[in-house]
């Protein structure tokens, strides 16, 4: 039996953005040996922002409906003793159900997606990726005709998690394995399984006494490949190719007022495919960015959200920042909001929208920067090379923690992918040297 958590720590109390810009307080504390974090309720916080852009807690009279942070330390409190009330709760009724039903795998897979979103807050993105790999053998996509293998939930889906061993999971490994499965594409699979069985083997779950999916063996994968990305010139002819519409292939006749609407839609992507050259956001960060987030004198832009699977999300890693621009950077900004004519403009406006000033679809635009790479006549690299492209490139002049902090990245060894292989004038002057005193040839 396992014993009583400790009570809860005391709530620490951060400023959050909203996706409209508003600021709230959340909440943060740890119980049962986790972290916890919840939105304050009762309206935005009485904060402002410092030099750096970041929120800090407002002095003066707090304005009319806001929460300064004595008041959101009192619902803080309050909302700690609910959210504990909650998971004791929670806790009784799972023990309550283990004793009576056996755990079976489908039941605690759908439980720990559903504690993976409300409780650790995982990005649309991810918890759409672990459904597809969870569904049910022969479920239909939502786009195209194709239907999921279904591999997971076809060999464990019904079975008791306390009888399934390690050979067993090893065995459905190594099925993959002989199917023809990349080592990458197993390792997710066998990853998948170990969060599962370890959310299982939790004191507040169904106490399962070990991972039998982390004893399997975990596959050697290839070196990633090398970087794939297009020059200036290269994303320059794209762009052109895209803003000509010589990429268009449709045969339909249109009228003049549609005509001149896909002309404008050209000339936008060309400008947005500008920008993730020389900008260095991610896709879903630019599909996000607001005309409010970027100050044009200034040369920077604020990243604050992105795009996960269609929903507004924090930046990944929850790592929002100002991002200098570059003059080609400006330059392209600058004539796509001219040539909006005053339309969709505001701050909250998205920079990039579609015809009613709603989000671009993702997998749109992917399609039609394929076209006009293929009409171009470039290389197979894919939409998101504009970013390996942005930062191999600066790296070619700037430090890594430069590119590094450019780019958004957590830490720093993923940025030495795009500078491990640059030497600088002065290193190659001295590797040089090094080696003058070789003899005659």
């Amino acid at each position: 039996m396992s014993s009583a958590p400790k009570p809860p720590s005391t709530p620490v109390l951060v400023i959050r953005e909203s996706g409209d810009g508003t600021p709230h307080w959340e909440a943060k504390w740890r119980y049962d040996g986790r972290q916890i974090k919840r939105r304050v309720p009762g309206g935005p916080a009485w904060a402002e922002r410092d030099a750096s852009g970041a929120w800090h807690a407002a002095t003066g009279r707090a304005g009319r409906g806001t929460i300064t942070r004595d008041r959101a330390a009192v619902l803080a409190s309050q909302l700690v003793d609910e959210v504990t009330a909650e998971i004791e709760a929670e806790r009784a009724a799972k023990a309550a159900a283990a004793e009576e039903a056996p755990p079976l795998f489908r039941t605690v897979a759908a439980e720990w997606l559903d504690w993976l979103e409300r409780v650790r807050g995982a990005k649309p993105a991810t918890l759409r990726d672990y459904d597809c790999l969870l569904k049910q053998p022969g479920t239909p996509f939502k786009r195209g005709k194709g239907k999921a293998e279904g591999r997971i939930m076809a060999a464990f889906a019904d079975r008791d998690m306390r009888e399934v061993t390690a050979k067993e999971i090893e065995a459905f490994l190594r099925q993959l394995d002989r199917q023809g499965l990349t080592p990458r594409n197993v390792n997710k699979h066998r990853q998948l399984l170990s969060a599962i069985w370890n959310y299982a083997c939790r004191p507040d779950t169904y106490r399962l006494e070990r991972n039998v999916a982390a004893q399997t063996d975990k596959r050697r994968e290839p070196l990633p490949a090398v970087l794939e990305y297009f020059e200036p010139h290269e994303v320059e002819l794209l762009a052109q190719t895209m803003a000509s519409g010589d990429w268009r292939t449709s045969t339909a006749t249109f009228d003049d007022d549609e005509i001149a609407m896909q002309a404008e839609e050209d000339a936008r992507d060309a400008e947005l495919f500008r920008l993730l050259l020389y900008s260095g956001l991610r896709l879903g960060e630019l599909r996000a960015l607001r005309w409010g987030s970027v100050d044009l004198e200034g040369r920077a832009l604020f990243v604050r959200s992105a795009f996960s699977a269609g929903k507004e999300v924090d930046p990944k890693g929850r790592a929002r920042r100002w991002t200098p621009l570059a003059t080609p950077a400006v330059e392209a900004l600058t004539r796509h909001r001219s040539r909006s004519g005053g339309n969709f403009t505001t701050a909250d406006d998205f920079v990039f929208c579609g015809r009613f000033g709603e989000p671009l679809d993702d997998s749109a635009l992917r399609r039609r920067y394929k076209a006009a790479r293929e009409k171009a006549g470039l290389r197979d690299v894919k939409l998101h090379g504009l970013r390996h492209a942005a930062g191999s490139i600066y790296a070619r002049q700037a430090a890594a923690v430069e590119v590094r902090d450019f780019l958004g990245h957590a830490k720093l060894s993923t940025t030495d992918r795009y500078v491990s292989a640059r030497m600088s004038e002065e290193a190659l002057a001295r590797l040089d040297a090094a080696f003058a005193a070789r003899g005659p040839v």
